[in-house]
């Protein structure tokens, strides 16, 4: 009788859990389709877990056996070329919309207070997805995946004094090889889970302190129940997404590969041009533009923990972009630094490519450091002294993020 009574009582913790986090939750009734994008990201970490750990099931971690098990997969597996080719264009599909979501969370002003946490949470969430899916890229044993992971494995070696001790404790000797290899394997596989862990924390944030939305204001005053209104409109958007994957999964699995990774991997012949997948060019450019190994590799990790300080920039009483002019100017400034740099970590490494790459990363954290607060003082001045009228009434309307003195 107890037992019944145990097992009723959690399922009615878990009914309460879900009715409160996926029905009745409170959401702004002005929210646009970019806000479907974090929906989207939850299916493709679900989609990924599961392809992975089928994948898992019949992939041997060896450098002898790992190029053959991938052959295995996807020759005599049942619906294996299927499942390989959903789990690699699964993670381009992740990537895209890990960064469209960030891409909103920055033009809406989604970092600023009281979602500090809940900003810090995803920029941690987004450096794991980062480790993870590298760690990814090597487990096929082709040539590209060996020497990229030659590559990132020894930027470690230029920390001072450790640097070399920890890179062959990553390698597990004294080369890449065999324990190399298994290490990633194992990481792969269990960061994915820490990642769902970080997610539900995300979402619990997401919760506690509501939606933004797309004018900035307080997100209590006009709400409506998640469900059935945008359970509806994310699921109607989530039939585009899988239409769109479907085409790279069905008639171009290869085309966001490189055809170097179907060779198998050779520590005699390094290739003329080492490229990393396409969701890490901009950060692989940012490397290469700094001409000291230590220098670049400080800068390819301040790439993204730059984003953990964008809260403490935020000395505007308005969220939204909608309502800072100079802002939004410099953001879609900044969103083409950021397709340069990823243009430019595709190209060999010539003067010109360098050149470029070297402004953009320039470009890239002046913007974070300097034209943010620039720009947040001339819109400042702009609504306090032209729209005096509009900038105190949205003050009032957005009172819950007036805690930054202004400069």
């Amino acid at each position: 009788m107890k037992f019944w009574a145990r097992k009723f009582f959690r399922n009615r913790i878990l009914a309460n859990f879900i009715y409160e986090f996926a029905i009745l939750y409170p959401t702004p009734s002005n929210l646009s389709y970019f806000w479907n994008f974090g929906f989207l990201a939850l299916v493709c970490l679900v989609f990924q877990i599961v392809t992975g750990i089928i994948l898992a099931m019949h992939y041997t971690p060896h450098v002898d056996l790992a190029f053959l098990s991938v052959e295995h997969i996807m020759r005599d597996v049942n619906y294996g070329f299927f499942l390989r080719y959903a789990h690699a264009n699964g993670a381009s599909a992740f990537f895209f919309i890990v960064y469209l979501h960030l891409l909103k969370g920055l033009y809406y002003g989604s970092y600023a207070y009281p979602r500090q946490i809940l900003w810090a949470s995803g920029v941690v969430i987004l450096l794991i997805m980062i480790m993870t899916a590298f760690m990814g890229y090597v487990l096929p044993w082709g040539q590209m995946s060996f020497w990229a992971a030659t590559v990132i494995t020894n930027l470690f070696s230029a920390i001072p004094y450790i640097g070399l001790d920890l890179v062959y404790w990553l390698w597990g000797g004294f080369s890449i090889d065999n324990p190399t290899l298994n290490r990633f394997f194992s990481l792969h596989y269990f960061l994915p889970f820490v990642i769902l862990g970080l997610v539900v924390f995300h979402l619990v944030c997401l919760h506690n302190w509501g939606s933004n939305n797309p004018l900035g204001l307080n997100s209590k005053i006009d709400t409506f129940s998640f469900t059935p209104f945008f359970f509806v409109k994310d699921f109607s958007f989530l039939n585009v997404f899988l239409f769109g994957i479907s085409i790279f999964i069905f008639f171009s699995p290869n085309y966001l590969g490189h055809p170097d990774n179907y060779i198998l991997a050779n520590p005699l012949v390094t290739p003329n041009h080492i490229v990393p997948e396409w969701y890490f060019l901009p950060f692989y450019a940012i490397l290469r533009a700094l001409p000291d190994k230590l220098l670049g590799t400080i800068f390819l990790a301040l790439s993204i923990l730059i984003l953990l300080v964008l809260p403490f920039f935020m000395t505007f009483p308005i969220r939204s972009s909608y309502f800072k002019p100079v802002f939004e100017i410099f953001f879609w400034g900044f969103v083409v630094i950021a397709l340069t740099l990823g243009w430019v970590g595709g190209m060999p490494i010539e003067p010109t490519y360098y050149f470029v790459g070297q402004f953009s990363t320039f470009s890239y954290f002046f913007y974070f450091l300097f034209l943010i607060p620039f720009s947040y003082k001339i819109d400042f001045f702009f609504l306090e002294n032209r729209m005096p009228e509009t900038f105190y009434l949205m003050k009032a309307r957005v009172s819950d993020i007036w805690y930054v003195p202004f400069f």
